[in-house]
C-alpha cells in the first residue's frame, strides 16, 4: 500500500494508515490512497475506518464488492459523498497472484505476444473531496509509473505542460485514466504493423498463408477491445455528465479548476473515442484482407482453368486429325504417299501453332 499526500507541489509518501489517521488530510490539498486489491481484502476494516476518520463516509458494501471483482467492466457509479469509477486497463504480463491471474486470464492465445497483451484487468477509484482511493491489480504498473512520475516532478518542481502536480482528487483519478488509455494507444500502432505484416502475406501471390489461427485470434481479440473501449467510452460519459451536476464553485479559482476538469474529462473522453475508431478500422482492414484473399485465390484459379482450357481447345484439332488419319480404310488420301506423315504432321503443328497465338492475343494463356 502506497499513501501521498499531495498538497501545491509537494508530494509526502508514506505507508502507514495509522500515521495517516493522525496527521489527518493536508490543509489545502488532499491524499491519494493507492493499494492492491488483495491489500484492500485485507485491509478493509483500517481503510474503511481511515476513510471514515478523514472523509466522513464509508463506501457501500456493494461498492466493496465492485472494487474486489476482477471480472468488472468499466463502469461509473455515484453516491452524495463520492463517486466510483471502474476502468480496465491493459494487463502487463503474469503479474499478481495466482487468484488473480486465473480470473483475469482465463485463456491463452496462440500467435505473436502482440495479441496476448490484449487482456485486461479493471481498476477501481473511489473519489472523495480530498481523498483518491484507488485498487489496483497486484504488481500494477500503472500505479508504480504514476507515482513515479508524481514524485519526480514533485521533486523537481517541473511546470512542464501537462506536468503539474494534481490539484485534486477527481483530476488525479482523470491522469492516472488518461495515463492507462495511452497503453491502448501505443498497443494500436503495434497491432497496426502485425496486421500489415499479416495483409501483406494475404495478397502476395507468392506466399502461401498458413497462419489463419493468429488471424482468427487478432480478429477476436480486436473485437474484445472493442467492447472494452465503449465500456471505459459509456463510463467516461456518465462521469462527463455527473460532473455537469456538481455544485457551482464560488470563486474564480474552484471555477477554472472544475473547467480544467472538464477539459481533462474531455480529452480523456476523445483518446478513448480515438482508439474505438481505431480498433474498428483495424476489424475492417482485417476482414477486408481476407475477403481480398480469397477474392485474389478465386481469380487465380479462374487463371488457371482458363489456360487449361485454352491448351485443352489447341489439342481437340489435333486429336480429331489423329483420329481421322487412325480410321481403318485402306483407300484415304495422303495415306499412302510418302510423305504423307510429314504432311499430316505439319498441318497439326500449324494448327497448334495458330490456335496459340490467338490464345495468347487474348489473353488467354496468362497465369
Amino acid at each position: 500500500m502506497r499513501i501521498f499526500a499531495i498538497q501545491g507541489d509537494t508530494v509526502h509518501e508514506s505507508d502507514s494508515l495509522e500515521n495517516l489517521q493522525i496527521s489527518g488530510l493536508p490543509p489545502q490539498g488532499f491524499v491519494w490512497i493507492a493499494c492492491d486489491r488483495s491489500e484492500f481484502e485485507a485491509q478493509l476494516a483500517p481503510l474503511q475506518a481511515t476513510i471514515q476518520a478523514l472523509c466522513d463516509v464509508q463506501l457501500l458494501d456493494l461498492h466493496v464488492t465492485d472494487l474486489l471483482n476482477t471480472q468488472l467492466p468499466s463502469h461509473y457509479d455515484y453516491t452524495s459523498k463520492y463517486d466510483l469509477l471502474v476502468f480496465r486497463r491493459l494487463a502487463a504480463g503474469q503479474a499478481g497472484n495466482g487468484a488473480e491471474i486465473a480470473n483475469t486470464h482465463p485463456t491463452k492465445r496462440s500467435g505473436p505476444p502482440i495479441l496476448r497483451r490484449i487482456d485486461t484487468s479493471p481498476v477501481g477509484f473511489g473519489v472523495m473531496d480530498r481523498l483518491l482511493l484507488t485498487v489496483h491489480p497486484s504488481d500494477c504498473a500503472v500505479r508504480d509509473g504514476y507515482a513515479a512520475k508524481l514524485l519526480q516532478n514533485a521533486s523537481a518542481k517541473s511546470h512542464a505542460a501537462g506536468a503539474h502536480t494534481p490539484t485534486g482528487s477527481a483530476d488525479l483519478m482523470l491522469r492516472i485514466v488518461n495515463h492507462m488509455v495511452d497503453g491502448y494507444l501505443a498497443l494500436r500502432r503495434e497491432l497496426t504493423r502485425q496486421l500489415d505484416h499479416w495483409q501483406a502475406q494475404l495478397l502476395n501471390p507468392k506466399t502461401r498463408f498458413n497462419n489463419w489461427s493468429s488471424l482468427l485470434d487478432a480478429r477476436l481479440a480486436l473485437h474484445q477491445l472493442d467492447e472494452v473501449c465503449e465500456d471505459q467510452r459509456a463510463s467516461i460519459q456518465d462521469w462527463i455528465e455527473a460532473l455537469k451536476t456538481w455544485p457551482e464553485p464560488r470563486d474564480a479559482a474552484g471555477q477554472r479548476e472544475r473547467e480544467l476538469l472538464q477539459v481533462r474529462s474531455r480529452d480523456v473522453l476523445e483518446h478513448i473515442e480515438r482508439v474505438v475508431r481505431h480498433v474498428r478500422r483495424l476489424e475492417q482492414n482485417a476482414e477486408t484482407a481476407v475477403q481480398m484473399h480469397f477474392s485474389a485465390q478465386s481469380h487465380r484459379t479462374n487463371d488457371i482453368m482458363r489456360a487449361l482450357t485454352a491448351l485443352t481447345a489447341v489439342f481437340l484439332p489435333l486429336n480429331l486429325l489423329a483420329g481421322i488419319f487412325g480410321m481403318n480404310f485402306e483407300f484415304m488420301p495422303v495415306l499412302h504417299l510418302a510423305y504423307g506423315f510429314w504432311w499430316a504432321m505439319g498441318g497439326m503443328l500449324l494448327i497448334a501453332i495458330v490456335l496459340m497465338g490467338y490464345f495468347w492475343r487474348k489473353h488467354y494463356l496468362n497465369l
